[in-house]
């Protein structure tokens, strides 16, 4: 069980490092979530001020795996 854990920790950490973008995005997701629960208890002024540092998130992240894209899209190709 551990080692099963262990290997998932290793597995999502390389996962990180290759793909640039996925906290940025795992973050808006976590804000998007929080955004909904002040919705929901009537703080709706708070809700607005989250939901926009959320979406600057999703730009980042979004950004950010695009050029990891491009950038490994490059590396498969052989010179002739």
């Amino acid at each position: 069980m551990k080692d099963s854990f262990l290997a998932f920790l290793i597995r999502v950490k390389h996962f990180l490092r290759e793909n640039l973008g996925a906290p940025f995005i795992l973050g808006f997701q976590v804000l998007l979530a929080v955004c909904a629960v002040l919705l929901v208890f009537g703080f709706s002024f708070l809700a607005e001020g989250v939901a926009v540092t959320a979406y600057f998130l999703l730009v980042v992240g979004a950004v950010l795996q695009l050029i990891c894209f491009v950038g490994d899209s490059g590396e498969g190709e052989v010179d002739e």
